[in-house]
């Protein structure tokens, strides 16, 4: 993995959110491929929940002052960073007042979804290309992970399409089974479309429920991992008619190999060495 730049966009990260399948893969492996001499990014939302004096987040300001455009709405983007603790590793953090100020990530204290948890998807997913533009970074790999950071792809690959930036970027979406009840904002698709994207492309949004966001995740994406051993029915017939690399479920305990392999054949498509 020498060398090789891998961004990793997940909407929670150890140690900044509590331990899950999602938080726990979205640091080890980054931190694999950074002690593989790889060259890494890793981006999340910057919830209330997560205490910035204890992380030491800072705002980098020529990061931030770009506003971003949602629904006909000018929202400020604000980027803040830290450094994960005996990693060399840095995460940036994608933050908004009125989209990730209150002291939650994804549900009320009624363990009701956010009714704008579409916008912020949306919101998510431009401020990570928009920041990586300003960095001027290329990746290699583009590696999602979580549902709100599931727009990532569809908005890489068309919104974003003609960007020279990650013209040679593939891009990886890990397939969790975390995911959520009920339905997001019913005219989230509306809100897509109005940035100008294809209807066909959005389709699935119509009844934006969790398979939904992974269809469209699946449909945009060059390779698939599946992040869990048992995922819902409806999202692996999915995968599993993805004409695009798919690399059965591994555990954090013997992933390693098995995602340096898949990274370097699978993805990027380069020779093994006999």
């Amino acid at each position: 993995m020498k060398d090789k730049r891998i961004l990793y966009v997940s909407s929670e990260v150890i140690p900044y959110l509590p331990e899950t399948e999602i938080s726990s893969m979205s640091f080890e492996v980054p931190r694999m491929v950074n002690n593989q001499g790889g060259q890494i990014r890793i981006f999340m939302p910057r919830f209330g929940n997560i205490n910035e004096r204890r992380h030491q987040l800072h705002e980098v300001i020529r990061l931030s002052g770009m506003n971003l455009v949602i629904n006909d709405l000018d929202m400020p983007l604000i980027i803040k960073v830290a450094s994960v603790p005996k990693e060399r590793m840095q995460v940036y953090f994608i933050d908004n007042e009125d989209y990730f100020k209150r002291k939650a990530t994804l549900t009320d204290e009624d363990g009701q979804l956010y009714d704008d948890n579409d916008e912020r998807a949306i919101f998510f997913a431009k401020g990570v290309i928009e920041t990586v533009k300003k960095l001027n970074w290329a990746p290699d790999i583009i590696h999602v992970h979580g549902w709100l950071a599931s727009l990532l792809p569809l908005y890489l690959r068309n919104y974003y399409g003609n960007e020279p930036l990650f013209a040679e970027s593939k891009i990886v979406t890990s397939i969790y089974n975390k995911g959520f009840e009920g339905e997001l904002d019913s005219e989230m698709q509306t809100k897509v479309l109005f940035d100008g994207l294809e209807d066909d492309v959005v389709s699935p949004l119509q009844q934006p429920d969790y398979a939904a966001l992974m269809k469209v995740a699946i449909d945009n994406s060059d390779a698939l991992i599946k992040g869990s051993a048992e995922l819902p029915g409806g999202v692996l017939q999915h995968i599993e008619n993805a004409d695009v690399p798919v690399l059965e479920y591994k555990s954090k305990e013997e992933f390693s190999q098995a995602y340096q392999d898949f990274y370097l054949h699978e993805v990027l498509g380069e020779e093994k060495e006999d």
